[in-house]
């Protein structure tokens, strides 16, 4: 509520530089929002007496318009799954590269991930290295930053890739 239209008789005035005035009446608190230029806000009514604060209301309007726009177009990268497995061919990679470089583009993180079972177990090296040379043929064309090294999960083998 701004000016007339707060209904309280006695409220808690914070001035324009954000210092508690203390509790004033309501008048004279519009007087004095009056002499120094500033429209009287009501922050919260929650509490007795309730807070108002000495600021140019089209001004707050203006700032609270900007940051609603501000985040309705602001896009967070989010985080996109490439898995490989154990025996993947060499054009099946590069399908892969081609996906986790489109992703990239777009700004998104990488998961890369390779799920080892049973036996695959036993030959976690064999496993990063056809994820190394994953990273590499995709470095070659786009340039990546490493934001989680490669890591042994439960269930295989995982590491999380940016633009770089």
């Amino acid at each position: 509520m701004v000016n007339n239209k707060i209904r309280s008789k006695e409220i808690r005035l914070i001035d324009e530089a954000g210092k508690q005035l203390g509790i004033l009446e309501l008048e004279k608190a519009l007087q004095m929002a009056w002499e120094r230029g500033f429209d009287l806000v009501q922050v919260t009514e929650k509490i007795e007496p309730p807070v108002c604060k000495l600021m140019d209301y089209g001004k707050y309007l203006y700032r609270l318009e900007k940051k609603e726009k501000s985040v309705k177009h602001h896009r967070v990268g989010e985080l996109k799954g490439i898995r490989l497995t154990f025996g993947i061919s060499e054009h099946d990679l590069i399908t892969r590269v081609n996906q986790a470089k489109k992703f990239l583009k777009q700004d998104d993180k990488v998961r890369v991930e390779m799920r080892l079972r049973g036996r695959e177990r036993a030959h976690q090296d064999f496993a990063r290295e056809k994820i190394k040379k994953f990273l590499e043929i995709l470095e070659e064309s786009l340039p990546i930053k490493v934001e989680r090294e490669l890591k042994k999960q439960p269930r295989g083998l995982t590491t999380i890739i940016a633009k770089g």
